[in-house]
């Protein structure tokens, strides 16, 4: 079988998460590898380190179960035509960031052609999916998980693991600054503020949204000084939001839209109404009181909620292995019960404090320098291989 291709290097990001993730892996690995083509589908923050997207990102990013059968075809087609590139270009090794639907079938099959693979991070058996790992092992060479419990679980299953440690614990300071956040987004430092997350897809944003901002309308009844800041992902995502505000008829509820910024929107927060994903573990390592809600399409939710293998679904309870803060799923996420949820968060004093020394906790078991980890399990692929 030839050999692989050492002057590149293949990278597949599906969406802003895994675009971060890769971009972190990047500063480790291109000072390591001079020369070297780095390239695949990515985004804005994986250009920054030379690397070349031969797709735009956004022709990934899509989620849900039947939210992505209009889109199947084309996303099949791109994932056809990139396995067809790398397996005539046999590239150092691919590294599939994140995005496991997508990844892990091309991986599977880059991997019988003889080139390794490294999938960066560990999709989350231990959450939904158990069965995967059966496909994980035909699939990846080296997996690189950023949670210390899942390095036993892949060991187990006969996986090469390496704990890499989570890059948002380092890019998050251990005691982030709320009065330079609300300096930044001229906000009062004594105001009462609370963060809505409502989701950067446009998936998230149908369903999340309203529920949200009604929950703000009934929070303001309550407290007329509530100040409201919701980070908007882009424009598309902001003009989606204002629309959806509007039909909702809730266009009188005042909420400060900022481009980005969302963890300048958090750390000026006193509370956080997330949607559920790696937001909800962002607000954790900014030690906030937040209430986790998710809501999607009726058909999804249905099948979804009989794949859990545990009681959580908020990434800061599951590390934590406890129903540290609140959450609020399908149609439990009424605004009635968002708004009462967030109301106890802003009251609870003594709970925000128990909060803050188990979220500080928390993220000093996240540390590691995740560039140089993530970088150094790569070249020891990459090195195996050659042998």
């Amino acid at each position: 079988m030839a050999s692989s291709d050492n002057r590149s290097v293949a990278i597949v990001a599906g969406e802003v998460s895994g675009d971060l993730l890769a971009s972190r892996l990047l500063s480790g690995l291109a000072p390591r590898l001079p020369g070297v083509r780095f390239h695949g589908i990515g985004g804005e923050h994986m250009a920054a380190q030379g690397f070349v997207s031969d797709w735009p990102l956004d022709k990934l990013t899509v989620r849900g179960l039947f939210e992505i059968i209009p889109r199947y075809r084309e996303i099949k087609g791109i994932q056809n035509a990139l396995r067809d590139q790398l397996i005539a270009e046999r590239p150092a090794v691919f590294i599939g960031a994140d995005y496991p639907g997508f990844n892990l079938g091309l991986e599977q099959q880059l991997k019988s052609a003889g080139i390794p693979t490294v999938h960066y991070i560990g999709p989350q058996i231990w959450a939904w999916r158990g069965g995967r790992i059966k496909k994980i092992i035909k699939a990846v060479s080296h997996m690189l998980v950023i949670f210390p419990f899942e390095e036993e679980i892949y060991r187990k299953a006969g996986v090469p693991v390496t704990y890499v440690g989570h890059p948002l614990a380092e890019m998050i300071p251990l005691q982030p600054d709320e009065a330079a956040a609300r300096r930044a987004l001229g906000l009062p430092e004594d105001a009462n503020v609370v963060t809505l997350m409502p989701g950067s897809r446009t998936g998230e944003l149908k369903y999340n949204t309203v529920a949200f901002v009604s929950a703000c309308k009934l929070l303001l009844a309550r407290d007329r000084s509530l100040r409201f800041v919701a980070p908007m992902a882009g424009e598309k995502q902001r003009q989606y939001f204002l629309q959806l505000v509007q039909e909702a008829g809730l266009q009188d509820v005042e909420i400060l839209l900022t481009d980005g910024g969302s963890h300048t929107a958090i750390c000026a927060a006193d509370a956080v109404l997330v949607a559920s994903g790696t937001a909800s573990l962002e607000v954790a390592l900014y030690k906030k009181p937040m209430v986790i809600a998710y809501k999607m399409m009726r058909a999804s939710w249905e099948i979804m909620r009989h794949m859990g293998y545990q009681p959580w679904i908020g990434l800061p309870n599951i590390l934590a292995r406890d129903y540290l803060v609140p959450e609020l799923l399908q149609n439990a996420a009424s605004p009635e019960a968002l708004a009462e949820a967030v109301w106890q968060q802003l009251s609870d004093i003594p709970g925000r404090l128990r909060l803050v020394q188990r979220f500080t906790d928390m993220h000093q078991s996240l540390l590691r320098d995740s560039a140089r980890e993530s970088a150094n399990a790569v070249m020891q692929v990459i090195a195996a291989n050659k042998k």
